[in-house]
């Protein structure tokens, strides 16, 4: 059941990194974080065959946002072709807890 939430919410965190593309250079908050500051902090850690481990600054960003409200973007991962399961395993990585609506 773990696994599902995890992914479920790198899937929302996929979707605010999407819409920070979207936003260009708009100053937006989206979930209490800036979509672009996810993006420019996270994307490498869910993209390409064998990304890292999410860092310290990644795992700031997602200290910060109200997890709870990313899941509502989640269903936009694919559409994006985002790897909706390198995305949800960044959460177990930052030491933090899905929610339990992802």
């Amino acid at each position: 059941m773990a696994h599902s939430q995890d992914k479920a919410l790198a899937q929302w965190m996929i979707g605010a990194l999407l819409f920070a593309m979207l936003a260009g250079s708009l100053a937006v908050q989206i979930c209490n974080i800036d979509p672009n500051d996810l993006k420019q902090s996270c994307s490498k850690f869910v993209t390409g065959r064998n990304p890292p481990r999410a860092d310290e600054t990644c795992c700031g960003v997602l200290r910060r946002a109200n997890l709870p409200c990313l899941c509502g973007y989640k269903s936009a991962l694919t559409y994006y072709g985002i790897n909706a399961k390198k995305a949800l395993a960044l959460p177990g990585q930052c030491g933090l807890q899905t929610p339990s609506n992802c």
